[in-house]
């Protein structure tokens, strides 16, 4: 003889394992869902620090700009494509197509801005484009799918 409260048991058991399901599931998205808003974050500070920081004051040709370039011996030339690449790589940081290229060239630029930092300015400030490379290198690579749009496109483009 089965009793009402038989009955509740046995309808109540699998929504029980549905709800848990779905509580599992739930919180993976809200797990991938916080990965995907801190790259973005941090696809916006960068930019911001490459737009601002860095590429802006060689392109306004700021004192210590022209200080470091001169010692370089790089002068202007150098100094405003330098200053260009950084403001275009954060501006490319920015865009969904492109902000796989842009952190992978920005990853170039800051290997170079290594070496010279090592070679020629003696190790002065050498720790910061290494610092630079790990996002950069986790946007690269979680943007990565991206980088094969923006081949359809241009390959879209060229037909």
């Amino acid at each position: 003889m089965t009793t009402a409260t038989d009955t509740t048991a046995a309808a109540s058991a699998p929504s029980a394992s549905v709800s848990t399901a779905t509580v599992t599931g739930g919180s993976a998205e809200a797990g991938r869902r916080s990965v995907r808003i801190t790259l973005r974050t941090l696809q916006v500070v960068l930019a911001l620090f490459f737009g601002l920081a860095s590429g802006a004051p060689k392109l306004i040709a700021h004192p210590t700009a022209v200080e470091a370039f001169e010692k370089l011996g790089w002068g202007d030339p150098g100094m405003y494509t330098i200053g260009a690449l950084e403001v275009l790589g954060g501006i490319a940081l920015l865009v969904p197509v492109l902000s796989s290229v842009g952190a992978t060239a920005l990853i170039g630029l800051m290997v170079g801005a290594f070496i010279v930092s090592v070679t020629a300015l003696g190790g002065e400030n050498a720790a910061t484009p290494l610092v630079l490379i790990l996002p950069l290198a986790w946007i690269a690579w979680a943007r990565r799918g991206q980088t094969a749009e923006l081949v359809r496109l241009v390959l879209r483009r060229g037909e």
